[in-house]
């Protein structure tokens, strides 16, 4: 069931807490699925992505000054994400959802950096899927590719693009959920289980901030 985003956002911002708060040893580790990145560098990406979004509502909100630690980090990104979170709820609840689903995918990110499994349940995640799939269905309309099928092996499925699919491509949901969202290289998207040829659809994974990484995603 997709939730709206003042439920899904403060969701990830407690997921991401007690991912950090216990684990100040794992604050300058990269982050394999960004590698420019550490610890500490994503955690910044999302507070200050917060920050924009809630300028854009009539909000604001001083950023910490300096390289500041991640503690700092998570404090300020809720009182930021605490005003949005009301922002969001009295513009209906569906403003932040690009928002929500890469705060979502970051925090999948940290799960892989810090080899802690998944959640097997979350509330970002249906909203995130169905940004990420619009992604997609744009990447594959604009490239005249017929519409694609998208199954998890839990039975749930979306169609990406126009018209009636010419295949499906199926897959665990954290597995599909990753493909959509970069963290799959080519090699991995074509071994997924696919009812057809995967290579017409391969190209289309890339789209926006979103490209399959060279090596083989975690």
């Amino acid at each position: 069931m997709t939730v709206p985003d003042f439920v899904a956002y403060p969701a990830v911002r407690r997921g991401v807490r007690g991912l950090l708060g216990a684990r100040p040893d794992a604050w300058s580790r990269r982050v394999p699925a960004c590698p420019e990145w550490t610890v500490t560098d994503l955690l910044g990406h999302l507070t200050a992505i917060a920050g924009r979004v809630l300028a854009r509502h009539g909000g604001s909100r001083v950023a910490p000054a300096g390289a500041a630690e991640v503690p700092e980090l998570l404090d300020h990104w809720d009182d930021v994400g605490e005003e949005l979170d009301r922002r969001l709820e009295d513009a209906g609840g569906r403003s932040g959802a690009v928002m929500v689903m890469d705060a979502y995918t970051h925090e999948l990110d940290l799960c892989a950096a810090l080899g802690v499994a998944p959640p097997e349940e979350h509330v970002a995640r249906a909203p995130s899927f169905e940004v990420l799939v619009r992604g997609l269905s744009g990447s594959i309309a604009e490239r005249g590719l017929p519409s694609l099928r998208l199954r998890t092996t839990a039975g749930e499925g979306w169609t990406a693009g126009d018209g009636r699919p010419a295949a499906t491509v199926t897959a665990p949901a954290y597995d599909l959920f990753r493909s959509l969202a970069g963290r799959r290289s080519l090699a991995q998207l074509a071994a997924l289980t696919w009812s057809a040829a995967p290579e017409p659809w391969l190209p289309a994974f890339g789209w926006g901030p979103f490209a399959p990484p060279a090596r083989p995603g975690v």
